[in-house]
């Protein structure tokens, strides 16, 4: 991990440039200085400003040395952030540093130079704000506390990849922070709506519970210490995300990006993150896992599989089982329509017990049934696979083409349309 910090020779810009060179240090890499005149300035005021620039960069570069870090500088005439970005990429730099706007700067910095860079650097920025937890994890004095948001999104998965890279540097303790709105999260799940958006039901705050804890298992995995927050919030999830992390007194809050622009920012969690937590932020772009960022495979613990009892979805449930690793759980689920009576809930689930390989052909997997009722059979999928956080949903088709497609319409097809979650659909061998 390479690491470059932006200065302006603010006093800002000097804490970030200390913070950077201790992270340097602690993990035995280059730090590069960096600071950009625009044209402006060059036209002006010609060679004196860049030799004052150069003489200031040699004096910056000299005091960070004497902490025991690799330093050297780079002057770059231009845009700050596309000439940044143009040396990021030109000497692979993994990682950019940058010191917040001032407290006192119109609108805290909204489409700054530190805003302005986010958005178009393709690699992990971090933005320092006084505070000593950061610089003592550096030193190696304590374990780092960092805050994660939680979401199910791609720069979510990236960001979480990035804390197990900075967790191979020294101890990291992490808090997954989720911020929900409970109403849109009980549609997806299927069950009762709230009466307001701090109402979570048992049923509702259980189930995002054990997603969260799905989306963090990785870190677990990898050994590191984690626990999560679930907090119900209304409006802009960056102002509860940032009162959940200060709540913490975390040293370092971590958010992934979409690097949305335009009026998309006014939603941007990282966006108003940066410039409102008073904790230093990490904003880690999808497209840092283009840049060389490590990617933990997908992996297949839990297995949705559905049938109607035909051939097609028995088909289906066989692959469930021959998909699920040792040690998985196989959720097989029938829909019933919603005006069947217990009775005939009953016989569906007998049908399903009859459907579950017996212990000594298949004893290595946990086997969970469920009978449901629903005229929308495809949103009743949908919302069992959400509910129980399946990694995969295995669906029989019949594989209907044509006239008999668009007449009789296909479960399958729209469960894979509906559905953001991986799904396996099984056809059945041609005749």
């Amino acid at each position: 991990m390479t690491i470059a910090c932006a200065t302006n020779f603010s006093e800002s810009a000097r804490r970030a440039c200390d913070t950077a060179a201790l992270l340097a240090r602690r993990m035995n890499v280059p730090l590069c200085l960096v600071h950009v005149l625009t044209g402006t300035l060059v036209r002006t005021f010609g060679d004196a400003i860049c030799e004052t620039a150069r003489s200031t960069l040699r004096d910056e570069c000299e005091r960070l040395r004497a902490t025991g870090a690799q330093v050297d500088s780079v002057l770059l005439t231009g845009e700050p952030e596309e000439a940044l970005r143009e040396l990021v990429v030109m000497r692979g730099f993994q990682w950019v540093v940058a010191g917040a706007p001032r407290e006192d700067t119109p609108f805290r910095g909204l489409g700054g130079t530190v805003d302005r860079m986010a958005q178009l650097l393709e690699v992990p920025f971090l933005v320092v704000r006084e505070g000593s937890g950061l610089e003592a994890w550096a030193r190696g004095e304590r374990p780092l506390r960092l805050m994660l948001g939680v979401d199910r999104s791609r720069p979510f998965e990236v960001a979480r990849e990035w804390v197990k890279t900075l967790a191979k540097v020294g101890p990291v303790e992490v808090v997954g922070g989720r911020i929900v709105w409970v109403g849109s999260e009980a549609e997806r799940l299927g069950l009762v709506h709230p009466h307001s958006y701090k109402d979570m039901s048992p049923e509702l705050r259980e189930a995002l519970e054990l997603e969260s804890e799905s989306l963090l298992e990785p870190l677990r995995a990898a050994g590191l210490p984690v626990r999560s927050r679930l907090e119900p919030g209304l409006g802009r999830i960056a102002d509860h995300l940032i009162a959940l992390a200060s709540e913490e007194q975390v040293d370092l809050l971590v958010v992934g990006t979409h690097q949305r622009r335009a009026l998309a920012k006014l939603w941007s969690v990282s966006q108003s993150a940066r410039r409102l937590a008073p904790m230093s932020v990490v904003s880690v772009p999808a497209r840092a896992a283009e840049q060389g960022l490590e990617q933990e495979a997908p992996r297949v613990r839990t297995v949705l599989a559905t049938t109607d009892f035909g051939e097609a979805g028995d088909r289906a449930i066989a692959y469930a089982f021959a998909i699920t690793p040792p040690g998985g759980t196989v959720h097989l689920l029938h829909v019933e329509p919603e005006e069947a009576t217990p009775e005939q809930l009953q016989a569906a689930r007998h049908q399903l017990e009859l459907r579950v390989p017996s212990p000594e052909h298949d004893g290595s997997h946990k086997v969970e049934l469920s009978v449901l009722k629903g005229d929308d059979v495809a949103g009743v999928i949908t919302q069992a696979a959400e509910r129980h956080c399946a990694d995969l949903v295995c669906l029989g088709t019949h594989g209907r083409t044509g006239v008999s497609r668009m007449v009789l319409g296909s479960v399958a097809q729209q469960v894979m349309a509906r559905s953001d979650r991986p799904a396996v659909t099984v056809r059945m061998p041609r005749a």
